[in-house]
């Protein structure tokens, strides 16, 4: 398994694959091949930044089967998607703030993200699996009151959106096998999301697949695969922390309004 990251250091962004405390610096196209240039970089000499800036940003709900069961919800055969704000992508310590007009709540979800990495339009799972360049973790963060804020129409674009509502990180893990893997978000050290990501309805190729039916996907796109029980509002002055064995740790602070 191998993580990719992208940092900045000394004001110059630059991207390479995390080998224990050490960042070995690659050049090249990111998604194409990508080479090393031999310089290595200490880990806590560069800041993180999010491992991808994704041209469309797609999310999905009621993935789950646990969830499904305790909410009621059928289990479709079809994602169920809807469009993130890519603008909203933060990476790894930056604070996610809520907009300054708004004070309602916001909820943390913690959730596998899948990176795509080819060019791909109509194409069958097998072809999926191969467009999937890696994993990462995402918190789909939601302002949940602007989503039922007006009764006709579901806000998910607003609601899921805003300004830093879109952390992702730390690292894109290749090789990674989500099977045998957890999620778990915790509040202040605090565990409240805790699941199996084999508990998925529709797996990472199905998704890839099925979506790709209708929208052709690019290298880059990030589809963050729904999330499981658990998910809570936050409250100022937090630190949410998604964790990913085998990805690493997403913690950002939930930060007042500005």
């Amino acid at each position: 398994m191998t993580l990719w990251v992208r940092y900045a250091h000394d004001g110059v962004e630059g991207f390479g694959t995390l080998e224990g405390e050490e960042i070995a610096v690659h050049a090249g196209e990111f998604f194409a091949t990508p080479g090393p240039t031999g310089e290595r970089l200490p880990r806590a000499a560069v800041r993180l930044l999010p491992p991808v800036r994704p041209g469309a940003f797609i999310g999905l709900w009621n993935n789950f089967h646990a969830a499904a069961a305790k909410q009621g919800n059928a289990i479709p055969e079809f994602p169920l998607y809807f469009l993130k704000n890519p603008r909203c992508v933060i990476g790894p310590g930056e604070a996610i703030r809520p907009p300054a007009a708004y004070d309602g709540k916001v909820l943390y979800e913690g959730e596998l993200g899948i990176v795509i990495g080819q060019r791909v339009t109509a194409v069958d799972e097998a072809a999926a699996e191969a467009a999937i360049f890696g994993y990462t973790a995402v918190n789909d963060v939601t302002a949940l009151d602007l989503l039922t804020a007006d009764a006709s129409f579901p806000q998910w674009a607003r609601a899921k959106g805003c300004d830093s509502f879109g952390p992702i990180g730390p690292a894109i893990a290749t090789g990674f096998d989500w099977r045998a893997a957890r999620v778990t978000v915790a509040l202040n050290g605090r565990v409240r999301q805790d699941y199996p990501l084999e508990d998925m309805i529709l797996p990472p190729a199905r998704i890839v697949s099925l979506v790709s039916r209708e929208m052709t996907l690019h290298p880059g796109d990030v589809i963050a695969c729904g999330t499981s029980l658990g998910a809570l509002p936050m409250r100022p002055g937090m630190q949410v922390a998604v964790t990913i064995e085998g990805i690493g740790v997403l913690e950002n602070p939930y930060a007042p309004s500005s």
